[in-house]
Formats: structure tokens, C-alpha cells, sequence
């Protein structure tokens, strides 16, 4: 075992390369990182800080349009309730015009009615009294024709009942 070690010993490491190679490499990896610092880095530095800025100008935007959103949904609130307001304001309105022109229809029409209603009985009226005047002339003339008759005929009783009989049935018979 001791051979193994002494041997690992004296042969090099493959995990670790030799020390000249190492001050190679760290001296390449820091001219290489100033190269890339000179030349790289300031490109990919700006395009990160602007995309970093596009994203915020992006959020702010988004933040914006949110806030202006959310006024125009309060404005569109505001404005629907207002024409919900206005909208039961003109029913309102319309029922109460509506009742006043019912209440005038109703009031002119009752009007009417009594006006139609006065006529008829005018017109009733007048029809009585042009009846009454038409029946007092027929009654006078059927009395003198009774008279006539009464005095043309005897004036004895037996013959008298006969003489009105005849003259009710003849007034029955002509009134018919």
C-alpha cells in the first residue's frame, strides 16, 4: 500500500492540471473578461437595463390603462344610473299625463252624456207636447163629431149607449 502512495505520489493529479497551466488559464479568463467587459458586457448591460425599462414602461401602461378602465366602468355606473333616474323620471311623467288626459277623456265624456242626456229630454219634450196638442185636437174633433152625432140622433138613452160604443170602438180603431 505504501507503493501505491508513494507512486500516486510522484505522478500528477488528473483532477488538477499542472501550475503552469493554471497561471495560463487564470491569466487567458481575465483577459477574456476584460475583452468581454470592453466589448459584451456593454451591449447585453443595455439591453437588459432596456428591457428592464420596457417592462416597467410596460406595467406602468398596464397600471394606466387599469386606472382609466376603472374610471370609465365609474362613468359608465354614473351614466346608467342617471338614465335608470331618467328613465323612471319620464314614466313617472308619462303615467301622470297619462291620468290627466284619462281624467279630461272622462270629464268631457260625462259632459257629453249630460248634454246628450238633456237633449233627449228636450227632444221628449217637445215629442209630449207635440202629442199632447196633436191628442187635445183629436179629442176635439171626436167631441164634436160625438156632438153631432148626439144631436142628430134622439136623445133617448137606449140609443145613447149604442152611440158611444160605436164612437170608442171608431177612437180605438183610429188610434191603433
Amino acid at each position: 500500500m505504501v507503493s501505491i502512495l508513494l507512486a500516486a505520489s510522484q505522478s500528477s493529479n488528473p483532477i488538477l492540471p499542472a501550475s503552469g497551466e493554471i497561471i495560463w488559464s487564470v491569466l487567458s479568463f481575465f483577459v477574456l473578461m476584460a475583452i468581454l467587459a470592453k466589448v459584451a458586457f456593454p451591449p447585453i448591460s443595455k439591453m437588459l437595463k432596456d428591457r428592464s425599462e420596457k417592462i416597467r414602461g410596460d406595467i406602468e401602461a398596464a397600471e394606466r390603462a387599469r386606472n382609466e378602465a376603472e374610471l370609465d366602468r365609474a362613468k359608465a355606473e354614473a351614466q346608467l344610473a342617471e338614465a335608470r333616474h331618467e328613465s323612471t323620471r319620464l314614466i313617472d311623467e308619462a303615467r301622470k299625463t297619462a291620468e290627466v288626459i284619462k281624467a279630461d277623456l272622462v270629464k268631457r265624456a260625462e259632459g257629453e252624456v249630460a248634454e246628450m242626456r238633456q237633449r233627449a229630454e228636450e227632444a221628449l219634450e217637445a215629442e209630449r207636447q207635440r202629442l199632447a196638442f196633436e191628442l187635445r185636437g183629436d179629442i176635439a174633433d171626436l167631441a164634436l163629431e160625438l156632438a153631432e152625432k148626439i144631436l142628430q140622433s134622439q136623445l133617448d138613452r137606449s140609443s145613447f149607449d149604442p152611440l158611444i160604443a160605436s164612437f170608442l170602438a171608431e177612437s180605438e180603431a183610429s188610434s191603433k
